[in-house]
């Protein structure tokens, strides 16, 4: 993954800030990846202090135990009000080990409204020698109060020959072709692919929820998946299906017309942000699959199955 992060604009525009010494205080970066989002910020990390691959700073970042690079929430924890004030008291501390340090925030997307007001006179007018790095999957839930106080950058998704040649300098797998192929440029997902687990039950589950077109059969399907577990990654196979369908590729061509196909592709960001707040998600699907089934002509869709 390392060499894919480093190929992108927005890697070039931060090291850039930093060769130039013109880093700004605090950056948003935005990685549609939950899965590799947090070895990203790392890597954004060693950069920031110009540590070089293979060295001993590097490997410090890179393991999380550089006393002057941050990264919050630990795994599997969740940001909260009181961490961020402690990050906030901290960042008004003298570096341990040098002029500078970073606080990198993982899946900054589930931040409430609360912590993002908490963090905004910081991030306009952080301490001297301390910078933030706000890293998230999607901007749909941020203030643009936050927004406005920081320098946007952005890792789009990669090239299905990016993607596959990730995969085979991490260890050549006949599934490697197949795996670039569908995730849609998402490295984490075409892991994910490869493993098997939970992406099968979740491209079953988009492929038959993007395929329903008789309003009728909604809400059977609605009972059948509205409790599965990978709900995130349900979203995004099905935005992933919709957008192919929209250039006229993949299992669901030729099924929904172009004004559905956008319809969908708009509300699934929206679906994104009110799961991150807890909707009743078998609602939620209902209401989405009808509005997709209702945005046809004459509020038909292009193509019906019987």
């Amino acid at each position: 993954m390392e060499q894919l992060i480093r190929n992108t604009t927005a890697y070039a525009i931060f090291s850039g800030d930093r060769k130039a010494d013109r880093l700004s205080h605090s950056y948003m970066l935005q990685f549609d990846d939950d899965l590799n989002l947090r070895e990203a910020l790392k890597l954004f990390g060693a950069e920031f202090f110009g540590a070089s691959e293979g060295s001993v700073l590097y490997h410090r970042i890179m393991s999380a135990s550089f006393p002057d690079f941050r990264l919050y929430p630990d795994e599997g924890k969740k940001i909260s009000a009181d961490g961020v004030t402690d990050i906030i008291d901290d960042s008004y501390l003298r570096p341990v080990e040098g002029r500078k340090k970073l606080y990198a925030f993982c899946g900054f997307e589930n931040a409430s409204q609360i912590v993002q007001n908490k963090l905004l006179k910081t991030l306009e007018e952080p301490p001297e020698g301390s910078y933030f790095l706000l890293g998230l999957t999607s901007t749909a839930s941020m203030l643009p109060t936050v927004r406005s106080r920081v320098k946007f950058i952005s890792i789009p998704s990669f090239t299905e020959e990016e993607i596959y040649a990730a995969l085979e300098r991490a260890g050549h797998n006949d599934r490697n072709a197949y795996a670039a192929k569908h995730c849609g440029g998402n490295l984490g997902l075409a892991q994910s692919i490869l493993k098997g687990d939970w992406y099968n039950d979740v491209a079953e589950a988009a492929l038959a929820i993007c395929r329903v077109t008789r309003v009728g059969d909604i809400a059977p399907v609605c009972t059948k998946y509205g409790d599965i577990k990978f709900k995130k990654e349900l979203l995004s196979e099905m935005q992933r299906l919709y957008f192919s369908a929209l250039k006229g590729e993949g299992p669901i061509a030729g099924v929904w017309n172009e004004r559905a196909l956008i319809y969908a592709l708009e509300r699934i960001d929206d679906a994104s942000t009110d799961v991150r707040f807890n909707a009743y998600f078998p609602a939620l699907l209902y209401d989405f699959m009808l509005g997709v089934a209702s945005c046809g002509d004459a509020g038909k869709v292009l193509k019906k199955k019987s």
